[in-house]
């Protein structure tokens, strides 16, 4: 099967305050979560003043009452078809989390970053049922041969779609939370918009598999945070993003991280300038957004099982053989 057998659509849906997930969604994505259960309608709105006010606080100059800009977010979903008729196979593939930002003065919709969070049915079969298997059978053994280069493959065959390329102006962003297995190390290097740069001189296990979706790393803690987040980026970070696309990131994500991960982007305390963080550390302030961080890690599981069956299992022939096909036009490139 040619390249054209795999086939890219994108959806989208506005993430605020009436958001109700489809069908498709993976139901472990940050913004599936806060739009369960009783109190779905006041999670989001809360979610979305908290990402407002933290946008502010980043955006304050000719901003004397805090209150100029305004974040819009849209959910982008991916979708594969693999096959050229019209009844073959689709698979959700790819979440991602668009921002706008409202210059509610002018009334100037400004476009925001593309990328933000990042929801993967196939990260979760590999992360949560691939490598848990591989490491059952070698505990010492860390991650089997060939890992995440499907998904890479994939990645990269989406990003350089005419589905894409047609909706979007400039390569994503992922900004995720550090790891808790890792030291960082503050280092002199100051953004205005993106904070005090630190280091780390080891590769996580994220950060191997987002470089095989082509993707570096830096780490930035960003005015008044108390911990750094984690960028994951294709070209210059700093070169390549306005202040504004900078800052919808920040405010939507370090949001995101208050919520689920508060031990560490709600703490009481700033990083140290070593710096390694703890979901086990009890000095943290709580927000007022009813979360199920647990709930959230046994979902994951049952979605690598969903991608496993739907997906891995019987298109595996066919994935084999474009995988390999993919790796060979990429050698020749390079050649």
């Amino acid at each position: 099967m040619t390249n054209s057998g795999f086939t890219f659509s994108i959806s989208s849906i506005p993430f605020n305050e009436d958001y109700r997930p489809a069908d498709a969604t993976r139901i472990t994505t940050n913004f599936a979560n806060l739009a369960r259960g009783e109190n779905r309608q006041e999670n989001l709105r809360n979610t979305l003043k908290m990402i407002d006010n933290r946008f502010n606080s980043i955006m304050h100059w000719d901003n004397p009452a805090g209150d100029r800009y305004a974040v819009e977010l849209t959910i982008i979903s991916a979708e594969l078809k693999i096959g050229a008729r019209e009844d073959d196979d689709h698979f959700p593939l790819i979440e991602i989390l668009q921002t706008t930002v409202i210059d509610t003065r002018s009334g100037e919709r400004i476009p925001g970053m593309v990328g933000n969070n990042f929801s993967s049915y196939v990260r979760d079969y590999d992360f949560s049922i691939l490598l848990l298997d591989h490491l059952k059978q070698n505990p010492h053994g860390g991650a089997p041969e060939g890992f995440g280069d499907l998904h890479g493959k994939l990645f990269k065959h989406f990003l350089n779609s005419s589905a894409y390329r047609d909706n979007f102006s400039k390569p994503p962003v992922i900004c995720l939370s550090v790891s808790s297995r890792e030291t960082y190390h503050r280092t002199a290097n100051v953004h205005p918009i993106l904070g005090i740069e630190y280091k780390n001189d080891k590769v996580s296990a994220t950060d191997a598999y987002f470089a095989k979706m082509g993707m570096k790393v830096r780490y930035f803690m960003p005015p008044h945070a108390v911990a750094p987040l984690a960028f994951y980026h294709l070209g210059g970070l700093l070169d390549d993003y306005t202040h504004l696309e900078l800052a919808s990131t920040i405010s939507t994500m370090e949001t995101f991280q208050k919520i689920y991960r508060p031990e560490i982007y709600n703490a009481n305390s700033v990083a140290a300038q070593d710096y390694r963080p703890s979901l086990k550390y009890q000095d943290y302030s709580l927000t007022l957004i009813v979360y199920d961080r647990e709930e959230r890690s046994r979902l994951a599981v049952e979605q690598g099982k969903f991608a496993q069956e739907h997906f891995i299992k019987p298109h595996a022939a066919v994935l084999e053989q474009w995988s390999s096909r993919h790796a060979a036009v990429v050698d020749a490139v390079a050649a």
